[in-house]
């Protein structure tokens, strides 16, 4: 992916920080990894899968919602939630790799020190 060349409007830098925020939550990673394995998924069944209560999974669905990150439909008298924006997964790849590099570099120093 392709860094811009261009400068960012102050406005602009604020919602890419706004975007890191929504995803500095790790309960708010776990429910998009959970989107992403099940697809669609209500409250409910989402309370059953993490064991995090309702009004837990509720309040960080909604910032993942106004983020832009998730979309709801709504299925008789439930809500069902879903991955709206798939990019986001790629930018989880690109911090995983960068992690996974860094601790195998920790690994292989302290190998080298022991």
């Amino acid at each position: 992916m392709p860094i811009t060349s261009h400068r960012l409007s102050d406005e602009a830098l604020e919602l890419v920080a706004a975007r890191f925020r929504v995803l500095s939550e790790p309960t708010r990673l776990k429910l998009l990894n959970l989107l992403r394995e099940h697809g669609e998924l209500n409250v409910t069944e989402i309370v059953a899968e993490t064991g995090y209560g309702q009004a837990n999974v509720s309040k960080h669905l909604i910032q993942l919602l106004g983020a832009g990150m998730v979309a709801r439909r709504r299925d008789g008298t439930s809500v069902r939630y879903r991955i709206a924006d798939e990019s986001i997964f790629a930018l989880c790849e690109l911090v995983c790799a960068g992690i996974e590099a860094q601790l195998q570099a920790r690994q292989a120093a302290l190998a080298v020190n022991s």
